[in-house]
């Protein structure tokens, strides 16, 4: 296969000239580096490469253009080419311009010029940029295929574990030629999906997660019996302790239920992560952040629940549903927190049929031109929002309060109130819903006045409350009344320890009841429910880990 293309589009000359070689130099071994002086002739390129079936990693285009300007070469571009990421080229004068072009094209970078040394304002630009490129998922250049109903709950769980893990698929539906041709095939029917078709040809059938995991390429059994520390949870606290951990030596093992990123890997949009001035999606800080302990030398096992910890001597068993176990000195719970169902029996018979817990971006395609409807009014509802306003004629916001200046950032706020097509509905709860195989109605009701109304949509999505996944610790780790695990100085009642604390010192600040067991992010009580928090907290429980280890 061709090497990838680097486009650069400028309309002067020398800054094009100047643009290619310092690129060329950097990555011409790599990648093919195409360079245009006019939106129209860049845009000429792209369709030949289009046509040649050939891949587009990065598009640099100046603001400041004739006849077609940077922002409106990169819009039509994005027709052609989704996933290349995108910079803009421009003068500190064109920054207001660059900024809201974030929001136009979903603008990756903009560049000032000049950017002498190259070495310190371009190059790390672009390497993260190709590395984001690369781990994201392309369905047009894969040969797994899925194979399933519209509807269809199993069929969305495959597809949805699959983006979460960045795995790449090409979704087929069933009634569609190709899908009943891979049906026949595989010698099965349209009732028998979901259909996954992996690249060697394997055929599997309704999949369970652990199996589709394993013939994917997830890792899903540890490499060894005993590890210096095992983290539980895969989100960015748990990320975090994987990546300090490993890089200071420890021999360490991620185990995860689902997918790596947790809720803030779901999350289309991420403003205010510290370094990200111009934001990042939860898969790509969270891809990254897998690929950084996978580099430092971390196991991560996928599909893999924890249902018990014990304590046996020095050291701490975790046993998996199934019966197998792993060993280590030390321990850190990142579990996280679940979104909280909605008390609407007759909406349970919808999940992943129209009703969804979290943004499950791989559906906002879908909802193009449709009512989508979000319950929730926290910030994980207001980037979904946002990102699900880019397809829908229309979403409608739900929340039991008066507005969202409570629960939401204030980013977030301005950036929704500035969208035509998105509605907030205060005071507003749901109460029912109903459907023929799918979701196609929903039952409101005005918290205040008790008034209720039908709509007519074919999509929920839901963001609230935070229940932590804490249940299988029960008579083992202390918790609060809601469940959240309690540590440091929080396990400490009138001066006194726990009663069953084995040491002459105090809890560590991170250390839950059991020592040598450490709980980092939102499942820790008193967290602040915040991705850098959780962040700092996998960082935090690392160092803490190495006290406990080498007083021992």
């Amino acid at each position: 296969m061709a090497n990838p293309t680097i486009l650069t589009v400028d309309d002067d000359p020398a800054v094009s000239r100047a643009v290619a070689r310092d690129i060329r130099r950097r990555y011409g071994d790599r990648y093919r580096v195409v360079r245009a002086v006019s939106g129209a002739e860049a845009l000429e390129a792209l369709h030949e490469i289009k046509l040649r079936g050939e891949r587009l990693a990065v598009m640099l285009a100046d603001y400041r253009m004739p006849k077609m300007n940077g922002i409106e070469f990169l819009e039509e571009a994005m027709d052609l080419f989704p996933l290349a990421r995108r910079v803009l080229l421009t003068a500190y004068a064109d920054t207001g311009a660059a900024i809201d072009a974030i929001n136009v094209v979903d603008l990756d970078h903009y560049l000032l010029k000049p950017w002498n040394p190259p070495e310190e304002h371009l190059y790390p630009v672009i390497d993260s940029l190709l590395d984001t490129w690369a781990a994201t998922p392309d369905p047009t250049a894969t040969e797994t295929r899925v194979v399933g109903h519209r509807w269809s709950a199993p069929s969305f769980a495959v597809r949805d574990f699959l983006a979460r893990n960045l795995v790449p698929y090409r979704w087929l539906r069933a009634d569609e030629p190709e899908g009943a041709r891979l049906l026949a095939a595989a010698g099965v029917t349209a009732a028998d999906v979901p259909l996954v078709v992996i690249t060697d040809g394997t055929s599997l059938v309704a999949p369970a997660e652990k199996e589709l995991a394993a013939h994917v390429g997830l890792s899903t059994m540890p490499t060894a019996d005993f590890y210096d520390l095992v983290v539980v949870g895969g989100g960015p606290a748990g990320l975090g302790a994987a990546v300090y951990g490993a890089s200071e030596g420890l021999r360490t093992v991620l185990v995860e239920r689902e997918a790596t990123g947790g809720q803030a890997g779901q999350s289309s949009r991420i403003d205010n992560y510290l370094g990200f001035p111009d934001g990042v999606s939860g898969s790509q800080l969270t891809g990254r952040a897998r690929r950084q302990a996978l580099k430092f030398g971390a196991e991560i096992l996928s599909a893999r629940e924890v249902v018990a910890l014990e304590a046996a001597g020095s050291g701490r068993v975790l046993r998996f549903g199934g019966g197998a176990s792993i060993t280590a000195h030390t321990v850190v719970l990142a579990t996280g927190v679940s979104y909280r169902m909605l008390a609407a029996p007759s909406l349970e018979p919808f999940t992943g049929a129209g009703v969804f817990y979290g943004s499950a971006v791989t559906e906002a395609p879908t909802c193009s031109g449709d009512e989508v409807y979000m319950v929730g009014g926290a910030n994980s509802a207001g980037q979904a929002a946002l990102h699900f306003s880019r397809y829908a004629k229309r979403v409608h916001m739900l929340i039991r309060g008066a507005d969202l200046a409570r629960s939401m950032s204030t980013y977030l706020l301005d950036r929704i109130s500035a969208i035509d097509n998105i509605v907030v509905h205060p005071w507003t709860e749901v109460v029912g819903g109903k459907g023929d195989g799918h979701l196609e109605q929903l039952t409101l009701r005005d918290a205040r006045s008790g008034a209720v109304d039908t709509v007519a949509t074919s999509w929920l999505f839901v963001f609230i409350g935070a229940e932590p996944r804490t249940e299988w610790l029960d008579g083992v780790v202390a918790r609060d009344e809601r469940g959240f695990v309690l540590t440091g100085p929080d396990l400490i009642a009138d001066g006194q320890r726990p009663a069953d604390w084995s040491l002459p010192r105090d809890p560590y600040h991170l250390e839950t009841s059991v020592p040598g067991v450490f709980a980092a992010g939102d499942v820790r009580a008193a967290s602040l429910k915040r991705v850098a928090s959780a962040v700092g907290d996998g960082a935090m429980a690392i160092s803490l880990v190495h006290r406990y280890l080498e007083a021992q």
